[in-house]
């Protein structure tokens, strides 16, 4: 059996005449820590857009788990075991933070009720209600924000607030977890508390994790692999610290 989770082959998509992405191929392994890198402009939240069916591809496919999702719809893929964040985070500010990380529970089997359980209030209601309170509250110990489970999502820090999109994004259960600049606006302690967490998620629930970022100390500290992308196409591949010295990743961020 395959230890490869994610694996694209020749991805692309054009808009227009303008190729935001060509020729991606990447194979990510099981448990894997995986960075994908590059420029602004370069392509990367679109091929996380295709990846969760914000966008259609034009060109070529990909596979989770061995299973062909191209073309498939967003609710569609997040059930097959694809989450994410996203680069703006995007909370129910007006929402308590535990109940935006039950929002991602109702999306398990587990804690599913029919139309008459939930409209009647009938006893199963409760106990579904009440195990999934449990369940956000572990998930938010995880990450240290079980004492503000009762807040309003948007009267949190800046971090808190990263921290709570990457919790809600677990509460799915996936097999691989997307983080779009994971670190953005994050000062060096919240970034280094944040290399731990994703170490922590990685290990503690056997996550894959490919992340979009920025700041190259942190993919550097991170990341097993990287793939590094300029204008739609893939430049370098492979280990990260090859990678990031490869002459021609130096000179498409420093130019010249």
């Amino acid at each position: 059996m395959s230890d490869i989770i994610l694996k694209t082959e020749n991805l692309g998509i054009s808009f227009g005449g303008l190729k935001a992405a060509q020729n991606v191929n990447i194979e990510i392994r099981k448990k894997q820590l995986y960075g994908l890198v590059g420029p602004n402009g370069a392509g990367k939240t679109t091929i996380f857009n295709m990846l969760t069916g914000v966008y259609q591809p034009t060109t070529g496919k990909f596979y989770l788990d061995g299973e062909d999702l191209t073309g498939k719809g967003q609710e569609f893929i997040n059930h097959k075991g694809i989450a994410r964040t996203f680069q703006n985070i995007r909370l129910f500010n007006n929402m308590t933070v535990i109940n935006n990380v039950m929002v991602g529970l109702h999306n398990l089997p587990e804690f599913k009720c029919n139309f008459f359980e939930s409209i009647f209030r009938l006893p199963r209601f409760f106990k579904t209600e009440k195990a999934m309170r449990k369940k956000a509250r572990e998930l938010l110990k995880i990450f240290d924000l079980e004492e503000e489970r009762n807040n309003l999502a948007c009267n949190l820090p800046y971090g808190k607030q990263r921290k709570l999109e990457i919790a809600r994004a677990l509460a799915t259960n996936p097999k691989l977890l997307l983080l779009d600049e994971p670190a953005a606006g994050m000062n060096p302690h919240e970034t280094e508390d944040l290399v731990k967490t994703v170490k922590y998620i990685r290990d503690h629930f056997d996550m894959t994790i490919l992340l979009i970022e920025h700041d190259m100390k942190f993919v550097a500290g991170l990341c097993d692999e990287i793939t590094f992308l300029n204008f739609g196409t893939v430049l370098a591949q492979g280990e990260t610290k090859a990678a990031l010295n490869n002459p021609e990743v130096i000179k498409a961020y420093i130019g010249g």
